[in-house]
């Protein structure tokens, strides 16, 4: 594969379609799927020998979904439970160097 195609196929690969979902309507509502996606694309190759590669990688994760309902259209994020685990768990070590530092500056003052 060279270089031209792997960019046709990184094109397709990486659409709008890859960001918003299908809509789905159910009991009178539209709701429409939202994901983050991430790509990258690379190749090389040398022109004596025409040897050469390339890849491509893809990344999507949920963020939400809109729903639309008479006219209204409101935004429902999606819960990232690993997300505020590693947040709470940032918290409770800056938390503990703190509190660490504060007993130490006493004990020598």
């Amino acid at each position: 594969m060279d270089v031209h195609q792997l960019m046709a196929q990184a094109t397709d690969t990486i659409t709008v379609k890859r960001v918003f979902g299908e809509p789905i309507e159910r009991d009178g509502t539209l709701v429409i799927p939202v994901a983050k996606v991430r790509g990258g694309v690379g190749g090389g190759g040398s022109a004596p020998d025409e040897a050469g590669g390339g890849g491509l990688g893809l990344l999507a994760a949920p963020v939400g979904v809109y729903s639309v309902r008479d006219g209204a259209v409101a935004w429902h994020p999606a819960l990232d439970l690993n997300r505020i685990i590693l947040g709470g768990q940032l918290v409770g070590v800056a938390l503990l160097l703190t509190v660490r530092s504060i007993l130490a500056h006493r004990r020598r003052g």
